[in-house]
């Protein structure tokens, strides 16, 4: 999780779960940073993120990764940023705004699930997809809860149809994410 310390922005948490070695993260992770802004090399907010992001690592492994992506065009800046770390075994659940069906595809060997979503909370809609409900992660810790959907997506098919990534970059449409909420 050290190597990712610098990529994370606006973090719920991060800390370690009880199963030994694994640490969870939820926040928004960076994927194209923003220009270097003065002389002592700080840098302008970053020009892409992953929002609502999960991550989840157990030892050097890369286990789990979940989050919102407004374009599926983005996908090239996560592959270069996460990309040597999704490995087969790891679960990718990435809620996509500008496509229009669910599909999955497999990329360095695991299986990628791309699920449009242009409202609502990442976490929320992938429980109610897993049918996981606050009564199962009664008296747990955030990390812990992580650990809890990584387990549970494990077990759970999906079955959308497959679909490889540059032909699903040229189906996407123009939705934007809708925000809802105080003026």
């Amino acid at each position: 999780m050290d190597r990712y310390q610098s990529l994370f922005f606006n973090a719920n948490f991060c800390e370690a779960a009880s199963l030994a070695g694994c640490m969870a993260y939820r926040g928004e992770l960076v994927l194209q940073e923003g220009e270097i802004a003065d002389a002592q090399g700080r840098r302008k907010p970053p020009q892409q993120v992953m929002k609502q992001a999960v991550l989840m690592t157990v030892g050097d492994e890369l286990k789990l990764l979940i989050g919102s992506l407004d374009e599926l065009q983005f996908m090239p800046a996560l592959l270069d940023k996460y990309g040597a770390d999704i490995k087969a075994g790891s679960q990718v659940v990435l809620y996509t705004v500008n496509i229009d069906q669910p599909f999955v595809s497999t990329i360095n060997g695991a299986q990628f699930v791309f699920i449009p979503m242009v409202q609502g909370m990442v976490w929320t809609e992938l429980c109610e997809t897993l049918g996981l409900e606050k009564s199962d992660f009664k008296g747990m810790g955030a990390a812990d809860k992580v650990v809890r959907v990584y387990e549970e997506l494990l077990v759970t098919p999906f079955k959308y149809p497959e679909m490889a990534l540059d032909e699903a970059m040229g189906k996407t449409n123009a939705n934007k994410r809708e925000n809802h909420g105080a003026i």
